[in-house]
């Protein structure tokens, strides 16, 4: 269905190609998920299967790519809609209409599907993927998992032959990312849709993967069956580096594989017990009776919340629980309508913008909103200027966090990672007392998350109180020493994160339940204990 015959393709002005030689072929039916390290080429893999690379993006493309026979360098993307339907990183920038239901019909009106074919499209796709409520609401309004979602059903209703998924559910809460994947996989094994899927986080897809195609780096691909390509690639979920850690063969793709190779490594644990000891200092910032509206909808419901100098606290909850909105609360500049916030004695609402950067720096779902200057190197030496921090400190901590980024490029020809990654420098460069991000790991790979990890845990050490709105459970249970969850817009857990997360059927990180009914988090810990 797919197919890349030695397809080299170079961005001007780049030193060397993203991808180099690869020859790939991707069958009927088949679902393909790609994987490597932020800025390997994994989107520009993915754009190329509808012309997008380079007829929109720019570049030379040496060699040839083919779907279901017709070379994309016959004709323009925009003909190939009915082939091939394509999902970017970002929804919100593939709307447009501004309704949920006129952006399922959009697609299909741009292609003459008659009136009575499109409603029912438009029935059968707002109940696959649970969005059913949804059908009158602003795009806009939608919280960032509903947009993904939304984004997905828009060209699912073309019925195209190929979907092309750039990380579709990185916005989505455990639960509705298995209510996607369930769907995409319906799809799949009952229409033969081919998909093509890149995703960073494994652990919610590797399960249901026919083929994996690697981006290690350096413009090189290799692809096999999932066992095969993962036994050797640095970039892995929790159950397989577990699997190595425990030299079991074969190694597992699933939590089910896992728990039946599991019951000699959980004898070797059963005298030994996680080392989670964390000082935790004076309260950093204060919530009291905390309330948003948004007109009659009430996203946050009188939360008080306090965070603590030298904790890492997660934010968790479904999409549309009230996370972001308790987050730009706290910050300031999002709506508050009741309630008090109070760092250091002071309000950051109150205060000027320059000084509540200072008292809380917060990292939004869309960090681009945030980049404003021509090139990397403006960014960062804008922001150790605004912090009045030492030159080259943002600039260290982006290589912290996702080293490489060339300081000539333009932020938003970044990837969504490393431009994710960008904003997270700029944020932390001015260390304020309490340091918020909402979903700071979407868009990045496992290295990049745990270099990000070992960041915040220095913040946290060096007295700041850090929370993280997420839906990303492996990080949580690797980073965060407090769970905070949220179910509209009232906190309904707060505790230790293991005692919050262990037992949830829907937060448990992978270790956790391979190694249930014992307490171990993550690989790390598993590996400390052993050694």
């Amino acid at each position: 269905m797919i197919e890349f015959d030695d397809v080299t393709i170079t961005y001007p002005g780049a030193r060397e190609p993203v991808l180099s030689g690869v020859r790939l072929s991707v069958g009927e039916g088949e679902l393909c998920v790609v994987t490597g390290r932020t800025g390997a080429g994994k989107s520009t893999l993915l754009q190329a299967v509808n012309g997008l690379v380079p007829h929109f993006s720019g570049g030379h493309l040496r060699g040839r790519v083919t779907v279901a026979g017709v070379a994309t360098s016959s004709r323009p993307p925009r003909e190939f809609a009915h082939l091939v339907g394509v999902v970017g990183q970002d929804p919100l920038a593939g709307f447009v209409t501004d309704t949920v239901e006129a952006e399922l019909a959009y697609g299909m009106e741009q292609l003459a599907v008659p009136p009575e074919v499109m409603r029912k499209r438009v029935e059968e796709t707002l109940d696959l993927l649970g969005i059913a409520e949804l059908r009158d609401r602003p795009l806009r309004a939608l919280s960032g998992g509903q947009q993904q979602r939304v984004a997905i059903g828009s060209v699912l209703t073309a019925h195209p032959r190929v979907l092309v998924l750039d990380e579709p559910t990185s916005a989505l809460d455990p639960a509705a990312a298995e209510d996607v994947l369930a769907a995409i996989t319906r799809l799949v094994h009952d229409l033969g849709v081919t998909v093509l899927m890149a995703e960073h986080r494994l652990e919610r897809v590797v399960q249901y993967a026919d083929h994996i195609v690697h981006l290690p780096g350096g413009g090189v691909v290799r692809d096999g069956p999932p066992a095969k390509v993962l036994a050797g690639s640095e970039v892995a979920p929790p159950v397989v580096e577990l699997g190595r850690l425990a030299g079991w063969d074969p190694l597992p793709l699933s939590v089910r594989d896992a728990r039946r190779a599991a019951p000699a490594l959980r004898r070797r644990l059963a005298d030994k017990a996680p080392d989670r000891a964390h000082a935790i200092g004076a309260p950093a910032l204060r919530a009291r009776k905390v309330a948003v509206r948004y007109g009659e909808v009430i996203a946050v419901r009188g939360i008080d919340l306090t965070l603590h100098q030298g904790e890492v606290t997660a934010v968790m909850g479904r999409n549309g629980s009230g996370k972001s909105s308790l987050l730009w609360a706290l910050q300031g500049s999002g709506p508050r309508q009741g309630g008090t916030v109070t760092v250091g004695g002071r309000d950051p609402k109150t205060a000027p913008a320059r000084t509540a950067r200072r008292i809380v720096g917060l990292v939004p779902q869309t960090p681009g909103d945030l980049l404003y200057l021509g090139s990397v190197e403006a960014e960062c030496a804008q922001a150790d200027t605004e912090s009045g921090a030492a030159p080259g400190t943002c600039r260290r901590l982006l290589d912290r966090i996702a080293a490489g980024i060339d300081g000539d490029r333009h932020p938003r020809d970044l990837s969504e990672g490393q431009r994710l990654a960008l904003v997270l420098a700029i944020q932390l460069v001015a260390a304020p007392p309490a340091v918020l991000l909402d979903e700071p790991t979407r868009g990045l790979d496992y290295h990049a998350k745990r270099r990000f990890g070992q960041v915040i845990t220095e913040l946290a050490a060096e007295g700041h109180a850090i929370a993280v709105a997420t839906h990303d459970v492996e990080f949580v249970a690797s980073v965060a020493a407090r769970v905070v969850v949220l179910a509209e817009g009232e906190v309904i857990a707060d505790g230790p994160t293991a005692d919050v997360i262990v037992s949830s059927p829907a937060f448990a990180p992978q270790v956790a339940k391979i190694l249930s009914p014992q307490p171990w988090l993550s690989v790390a810990e598993v590996e400390r204990a052993l050694a």
